[in-house]
C-alpha cells in the first residue's frame, strides 16, 4: 500500500521522513511543509480521489481546524489517517482516534516526531529497531529538544549542523544508506568531523555579530530582543538569551524565509503561547509563526526607529558585576545606575545620583531590572574615569 507523509521541514521532521522510508521502502511519499502550507497541501491531498487508499500520515506539524475536520471525515469514511506530534499546542489531537501527541516520556525526557513515529512503526511490527537506528532516533530528540545542550552531546548538533550544511536531499540520502550498510554503529566521518570543527569557529562568529543588533522593546508583558536572522537559528536563539538573560525571549526575524522564531531558557516565559497567540505553535522554550502584516509591524515596523542594545564588555577587571565597592551600567541617554549591597544584605539601586525606592534580594535582580528599565549595560572599564560617584 501506498504511504503520504507530510512532516515539517527541520531535522525532526528529516527523521520522521528517514524512519518512514526505513519502514516503507519506495512505497512511501514525502511532503516537507510548514505552517504556512500544511493545510493547503493536506486539504488538496484530501480532494483527489485517487487518495483514497493511500496511508496518510502527518507528523510535527498540526493543521488548522478546518482541515482537521475533514481529516475526521476521512477516517469516519474508512480511510487511513495518523497523526503524530508532540508539541504542547497540539493536545486537542487526542480527543480523536487518529491523533497522537505526546510532548514527554513518563521518565520526564521530551519527545520529537521522529522519536514517536520510529517507536509507532516498531510497535506495529512495519519496522526493525537496530543500534545505529535507535541512536540516530535519539540524536534528532535530543538536538529538537535541545537535551544534547544538557548532556553536552555535541553529535547531535552536528548532525542539525550537516543536515543544513548538505541540504536535505543530499544528507537524506546519506542517512538512509549509512543505517542500511552500518546498522551496529551511527557515527560521522573523519570528513564529516573536521567540517564541523570550521562549522562551529563560523556559529561563533555570527552569534557575536547578532549579539550586536538586537533591539530590545516590551510586548504585553515579556521584554523581547528582536534580531534578524537567517542561518543557525537555534544555536543563536539559546546563546543569545545566555548573553542576555535579562531578556524573556528572544524573536528571530528571518524576512526570505516570512518566518519568526521565539526562544527562551527562562522556564516561567512560555513562547508556545505566546506564538498561538500570534497563529503560530510550537514548544514551550522553542516556538514560531508566519512573518505577516500583523507580526511584520510588532517586530520589523515599530522598531525599525530603536537602536540596538549594547552587549556587556567581556575584558572588565574594574568594574565588574557584583562588585564590593557597587557595579556601574550606562545607557544610550547617558544615563548612569549603580547597584550596591547595602549593610543589610539588599541591594540598592541609585539611577542619575537619586537612590531608587526599590531595593533587590540578589544582585542578577537588580541587574535585570536596570537592564529591562533603562536598556543599560555594564559600563566599560575605559568609561569610568568619566564618571567619579554617584
Amino acid at each position: 500500500m501506498k504511504i503520504k507523509l507530510f512532516t515539517d521541514t527541520d531535522l525532526d521532521g528529516l527523521g520522521c521522513a528517514i524512519v518512514a522510508k526505513l519502514a516503507f521502502g519506495d512505497d512511501v511519499e514525502v511532503t516537507h511543509c510548514s505552517y504556512r502550507n500544511l493545510n493547503q497541501r493536506v486539504e488538496h491531498f484530501l480532494q483527489n480521489e485517487d487518495n483514497k487508499n493511500i496511508k496518510l500520515y502527518i507528523t510535527d506539524l498540526a493543521v488548522n481546524e478546518q482541515v482537521e475536520k475533514k481529516l475526521n471525515e476521512r477516517y469516519h469514511h474508512g480511510g487511513h489517517v495518523q497523526m503524530i506530534d508532540h508539541h504542547v499546542t497540539a493536545l486537542h489531537f487526542n480527543q480523536y482516534p487518529w491523533g497522537f501527541v505526546q510532548p514527554e516520556y513518563d521518565n520526564g525526557k521530551k519527545t520529537c516526531a521522529t522519536s514517536l513515529l520510529f517507536e509507532h512503526f516498531v510497535e506495529n511490527q512495519q519496522l526493525e529497531q537496530t543500534p545505529a537506528l535507535v541512536e540516530f532516533v535519539d540524536l534528532v530528540r535530543q538536538y529538537d529538544t535541545w537535551e544534547w545542550d544538557e548532556n553536552d552531546n555535541i553529535l547531535a548538533k552536528h548532525l542539525n549542523d550537516l543536515f543544513f550544511m548538505f541540504g536535505r536531499e543530499q544528507f537524506e540520502e546519506d542517512l538512509l544508506k549509512r543505517l542500511k550498510e552500518n546498522p551496529d554503529l551511527f557515527q560521522l566521518t573523519d570528513m564529516e568531523n573536521m567540517l564541523m570543527d570550521v562549522e562551529e569557529k563560523k556559529i561563533e562568529r555570527y552569534i557575536y555579530a547578532k549579539n550586536k543588533q538586537i533591539v530590545q522593546r516590551f510586548v504585553g508583558k515579556y521584554c523581547i530582543g528582536i534580531v534578524h536572522a537567517e542561518q543557525y537559528l537555534s544555536e543563536l536563539g539559546n546563546a543569545l538569551n545566555k548573553k542576555n538573560p535579562h531578556l524573556d525571549m528572544i524573536v528571530l526575524v528571518n524576512v526570505g524565509t516570512k518566518k519568526v522564531g521565539f526562544r527562551t531558557i527562562h522556564d516561567e516565559v512560555n513562547v508556545a503561547q505566546f506564538a498561538k497567540e500570534l497563529g503560530g505553535g510550537g514548544h514551550p522554550k522553542a516556538s514560531g509563526c508566519d512573518l505577516n502584516e500583523e507580526t511584520f509591524k510588532l517586530f520589523v515596523t515599530d522598531v525599525f526607529h530603536l537602536e540596538p542594545i549594547k552587549p556587556d564588555p567581556e575584558k572588565n577587571e574594574v568594574n565588574v558585576k557584583d562588585a564590593l565597592h557597587g557595579t556601574y551600567y550606562e545607557n544610550r541617554n547617558g544615563e548612569i545606575s549603580f547597584i550596591k549591597k547595602n549593610n543589610m544584605g539588599k541591594y540598592i539601586l541609585v539611577h542619575q545620583g537619586r537612590l531608587q525606592e526599590v531595593q533587590f534580594k540578589t544582585f542578577e535582580e537588580a541587574e535585570k531590572y536596570v537592564k529591562r528599565t533603562y536598556q543599560s549595560w555594564l559600563q566599560f572599564d575605559r568609561d569610568m574615569n568619566k564618571y567619579h560617584k554617584n
